[in-house]
């Protein structure tokens, strides 16, 4: 593995800078732990035995640290990242199958904190916390604060780089307790929140546009990350999202379309993990019916996207479908890594989504599908502390 001296040293902060006034008097996260008794209590000590239990192995293990290097190795001087990276210094071309999307850095910056926050690396504590706490830098200080909130759309990535965004931040906060975090975690949740479609609940590429299952995909899964770290997170738009649900599924909730009725693989996993995160219990007959498609069409060697996602539902509902699909997922990522010269521990796979976000984009989602043993416990077990939205 690469000597990395942290290339973004120069930007390291102490996040207690950013806005405390609107820090909660009674912080209830310091009640249960950063870690002890959440969702995300199996990125600590937990993880070691998660992934023995239900699935990963050393193999998947060491790819997930490789790839925590090679991000490392690949973040700009500013403390971003780029999807294009041969951008960065350190790389200046050697890695293959940049991304188009060049200038959504907020959209890579989140896809790249991300896989660290999942293995529990923090910008408190870890090998990477430098590393870590100069993303976050970046994301914050480009944050444009208004009387909607805390926006980190841009024009390149639009909602999607609000969303992902949103999500790094709720989930920074949530895994330590860092009240300069709490102020910048919150407007970005306040903006998901009047980016929403007033009408039809969803969201799309502009604020308030009327919604398409992936843009409302990464807001709900933000908004759950704000709700876990006890971010406010009004039960009314939460109401209006499942209404958007409503509108975009066929087979009575077991398969979903992009904006009208469909039953695509892809945007059927994004629509079952909503339902999940949104209360379905596991019997219901939908998410039953939903999760056997899943298992019966099995992961993509291509689709990165629609396996994040597919992943994700698998490893929540447990049983038999998550082992047949954990077995072939986890192998297929695990032989598909680079593993010679600059390239090592990332991956590329041809797509549409692959040749826009290129390799960053990729080897993103591969690290949390194989980070997804411990990145949160399972819904549906008794021990995972995750709970129902409140819907009133």
């Amino acid at each position: 593995m690469a000597n990395f001296d942290e290339p973004a040293a120069a930007v390291q902060v102490d996040l207690s800078d950013f806005g405390l006034e609107q820090a909660p008097a009674n912080d209830l996260l310091a009640t249960v732990g950063a870690y002890s008794g959440d969702a995300l209590s199996g990125r600590g000590a937990e993880r070691e035995r998660l992934v023995r239990r239900d699935g990963g192995n050393d193999a998947s293990e060491q790819a997930v640290s490789l790839a925590l290097d090679w991000f490392a190795r690949h973040q700009m001087p500013d403390g971003g990242w780029s999807f294009d990276h041969t951008l960065c210094p350190n790389c200046r071309g050697q890695c293959r199958n940049p991304g188009s999307l060049a200038q959504a850095r907020n959209a890579a910056t989140a896809m790249a904190i991300l896989p660290f926050l999942g293995a529990g690396q923090t910008h408190k504590e870890g090998k990477y916390k430098k590393v870590v706490n100069a993303g976050l830098y970046y994301l914050i200080t480009r944050m444009k604060v208004s009387q909607k909130g805390g926006s980190l759309y841009e024009k390149e990535g639009r909602m999607y780089s609000h969303g992902l965004a949103s999500i790094a931040l709720c989930e920074a906060y949530a895994m330590t307790r860092d009240k300069g975090l709490y102020a910048p975690a919150q407007q970005a949740v306040n903006y998901i929140l009047y980016a929403q479609d007033p009408i039809g609940g969803g969201w799309r590429y502009e604020e308030q546009q009327p919604g398409d299952t992936s843009v409302v995909g990464w807001q709900i899964i933000a908004l759950k990350s704000a709700y876990l770290a006890y971010l406010q997170v009004p039960g009314e738009t939460i109401a209006k999202a499942s209404l958007f649900l409503n509108t975009v599924q066929a087979k009575n909730g077991a398969r979903y379309g992009y904006t009208t009725p469909g039953d695509k693989a892809s945007t059927t996993s994004i629509g079952l993990l909503c339902r999940m995160h949104l209360g379905w219990d596991r019997d219901t007959p939908a998410l039953v019916d939903g999760v056997k498609f899943l298992s019966e069409q099995g992961p993509s060697s291509t689709d990165m996207y629609y396996n994040y996602y597919a992943t994700q539902v698998l490893r929540h509902y447990e049983g038999d479908y998550w082992k047949k699909w954990n077995a072939v997922m986890r192998d297929q990522l695990v032989k598909s890594q680079a593993t010679k010269g600059h390239e090592a521990g990332s991956w590329h796979l041809d797509s549409s989504h692959g040749s826009k976000g290129g390799r960053l984009y990729s080897t993103s989602m591969a690290t949390m599908i194989l980070e997804v043993y411990y990145r949160h416990l399972p819904i549906y077990r008794k021990q995972s502390a995750e709970t129902d939205f409140p819907l009133d």
